[in-house]
């Protein structure tokens, strides 16, 4: 162990260093400036450091994309039941501590919600994931809400997009999943127009829609990480753990012109041939402007909470955000790519690609605004490699520099055995926590310019483990724990949830970036803490346990 001086000597030297690597990053005052515009949806009361930085980032990069991919507001609220306040927080399978996970309460909580959620719509459903379609007892929750919501009298038009990876096209047949649907709402069908697409905005990149979003009436909205696969989630006795948030207030509405965005690209890419299928009922046309059209308002105030909603749309619907002032470097070292075959590395080298996809910035400066602790939370910081670039350089720069400034760092993720046989097709991409240790050794050496120092930051500040749900090394059926959150928080006060990995990945992704004290001490309750209590088993790094590597 260092003695104190010389501690205090490298703290200061690592804290010079790291000042220098963020401040090529977008930052904000630590207050708002009192001449900002209030945000749509009301007044906030409370200081708001990491979403004023967000924000401010967003500005410069993408600012031609404000009210459509990204927007702040105020005056929304998380949507949680009176007798239950962290109820918004909705986490699958939340079985705590037991290997066998015999109760599910999170999982009944999440499709409970989906029903209640649908069944409160009077105008529009507007339902988004990743194919294939929603199955099992998540299509049971869809149909019950959409029954429950036209037994009221109501005339709902509904839209269903699913981004397709491009063998699952074949599969994922909206013709087909039309006259499921159909065929279950019964009666109720009469008064429900349907529209169901999927989509895949360019197959070369990799691209196709990957938001998991539940939007009624431009006012509730469902999102995060969370698939509607029944043999994943619910049909197994190891199902992935997953999270999602309930919200509503203005920011759902823009949920809602995100997916107007998605489905303009959607409706003039339509046709049997073509990167997007097509089908409805009553013979309806693709709408490609429903929630503008339906919900042309924002939604009025239901509370106080300051969120900034933010999405990407991957590659291939737009190349460039033409009003964007970014002043982008390409991140050139080090080499990410894992030999000859690779597709082009949007993430560290593309600035018309971070002009439209402004969540990879978004997620970057949260993460940046961080003073004293971050918790990661997600399926992997690394991506398949080959085809894609290994990581994202400028979150590890960023991790990097966190570190040697003494902020506490905790990185859970995907347990390495749930790895596909090419490093996709499991939950997990890669083959050992040392990769993620690794890297972070890497640019901590480069920004430091010491290896010993390097390693001090880490041991000193870093937690890092493969995730458990429970405190055996398996489900109780031998399955590895697989994760797949899409969860970062930061200083116990702001955090994001939604469907984007913080590895490259060229997708459309959507979710909302929160401050709120409150609702931050409820995520750190009821997810955060008993994650740890579990994980901490496989940590290769945990500065509480004076473990290092």
């Amino acid at each position: 162990m260092l003695h104190k001086q010389s501690h205090r000597l490298l703290r200061a030297a690592s804290l010079a260093l790291a000042t220098a690597v963020l401040a090529a990053m977008p930052t904000a005052p630590a207050f708002a400036d009192p001449a900002t515009p209030v945000p749509p949806g009301g007044v906030e009361s409370s200081p708001t450091p990491h979403l004023d930085a967000v924000e401010q980032a967003l500005r410069e990069v993408s600012p031609g994309l404000e009210g459509t991919v990204w927007q702040r507001t105020a005056g929304n609220a998380l949507d949680a039941p009176a007798d239950d306040p962290a109820g918004w927080l909705l986490q699958t399978p939340a079985c705590w501590g037991d290997p066998k996970c015999t109760d599910r309460p999170g999982t009944r909580q999440l499709l409970a919600r989906m029903t209640d959620t649908i069944g409160s719509a009077t105008r529009t459903v507007d339902i988004s994931t990743l194919a294939p379609f929603p199955n099992g007892a998540f299509e049971d929750a869809i149909v019950a809400g959409l029954k429950s919501a036209a037994a009221k009298g109501n005339h709902l038009q509904v839209r269903i997009l699913v981004g397709a990876a491009p063998l699952l096209n074949v599969t994922a047949l909206p013709t087909r999943y039309r006259d499921e649907l159909v065929g279950r709402l019964g009666d109720a069908a009469d008064r429900i127009t349907l529209t169901v697409a999927s989509m895949t905005t360019a197959k070369t990149a990799f691209s196709w829609n990957h938001s998991k979003l539940l939007v009624v009436d431009g006012q509730r909205v469902i999102t995060g990480g969370i698939n509607n696969w029944k043999d994943d989630y619910l049909d197994t006795t190891h199902p992935v753990s997953d999270v999602d948030l309930a919200l509503t207030g203005p920011a759902a509405t823009t949920a809602g012109r995100y997916l107007d965005t998605l489905w303009d690209w959607t409706c003039r890419n339509t046709g049997p041939l073509s990167a997007a299928w097509f089908a409805s009922s009553h013979g309806a046309a693709c709408n490609p402007t429903l929630e503008q059209d339906a919900n042309p308002a924002p939604a009025a105030a239901t509370g106080s909470t300051p969120v900034i909603a933010v999405g990407g749309l991957g590659v291939g619907i737009r190349d460039t955000d033409p009003s964007s002032g970014h002043r982008f470097t390409p991140a050139t070292s080090p080499a990410v790519s894992c030999g000859p075959i690779g597709v082009h590395d949007y993430t560290n080298t593309d600035r018309g690609y971070a002009t439209v996809n402004p969540e990879e910035s978004a997620l970057r400066t949260l993460i940046a605004s961080a003073t004293g602790h971050i918790e990661i939370s997600q399926q992997d910081l690394n991506g398949t490699c080959p085809p894609m670039p290994r990581y994202d350089v400028k979150l590890y720069d960023t991790l990097a520099a966190k570190l040697a400034a003494g902020v506490k760092v905790r990185i859970v993720v995907s347990d390495p055995a749930n790895r596909g046989r090419v490093g996709s097709g499991g939950y997990s991409q890669i083959k050992s926590l040392n990769e993620v240790s690794d890297a972070l050794l890497n640019h901590l050496t480069t920004l430091t310019g010491s290896s010993g120092s390097a390693r001090t930051a880490m041991c000193q500040n870093l937690q890092l483990a493969s995730f458990r749900a429970a405190p055996t090394p398996t489900w109780a059926d031998g399955h590895p724990y697989a994760l797949h959150h899409k969860l970062v928080s930061v200083d116990g006060s702001a955090f994001f949830i939604g469907s984007k990995n913080l590895y490259p990945a060229y997708l459309q992704d959507f979710g909302y970036i929160v401050e709120d004290a409150k609702a931050a001490e409820q995520l750190n309750t009821g997810l955060l803490a008993p994650q740890w209590q579990y994980s901490q088993a496989t940590a290769t790094y945990d500065y509480a346990r004076g473990i290092c590597g």
